[in-house]
């Protein structure tokens, strides 16, 4: 079991929702040695995965949208696991709906969307999937109620996402 100091969680919830489930995440990253692979996949429980998952959306987002998660190798982890049925659970079913969204526009251009491509190509991908704009604003619009929910989630079930230590 994944192991957070109280100490740290304590100080973190302080500085805010992102920070609170950012300790988890660390502490997953960390885990695995920075990099998730098929090796290490087992070291995380479903709902570790799911944090971490929502982890790498949020930041690949944040960064340059659908386009640039799917080509930074995260299409898979999102879209081919039950990365929405797991949100969905934790609460956040506005998140879930638009994965599922964005899932019907990934599935059908995934080796589109996935090859390996120069700067130019992945620049020109965000005119190819104009489809994922508003699906990313409408992300932008919810993201904070999102996140708010799922720590939510995470403190009233901490045990699945970490042992808290002294």
């Amino acid at each position: 079991m994944i192991q957070i100091k109280d100490k740290d969680l304590a100080a973190s919830a302080e500085k805010g929702m992102d920070e609170f489930l950012q300790v988890f995440t660390d502490a997953y990253i960390k885990v695995i040695g920075g990099k998730l692979t098929a090796e290490n996949m087992s070291l995380l429980n479903g709902s570790q995965h799911t944090l971490l998952a929502h982890r790498f959306f949020q930041d690949e987002m944040r960064e340059g949208g659908f386009v640039q998660l799917i080509q930074n190798g995260y299409g898979g982890y999102i879209f081919a696991n039950p990365f929405a049925k797991a949100i969905k659970q934790f609460g956040a079913v506005e998140l879930s709906k638009l994965v599922y969204k964005a899932k019907e526009i990934y599935d059908p251009n995934k080796a589109a969307l996935e090859r390996e491509t120069t700067d130019e190509e992945f620049n020109a991908m965000y005119v190819d999937f104009e489809a994922f704009d508003d699906l990313e604003e409408m992300y932008f619009e919810m993201e904070e109620k999102q996140t708010a929910i799922i720590a939510a989630y995470v403190d009233e079930h901490i045990g699945d996402f970490a042992e808290i230590i002294e």
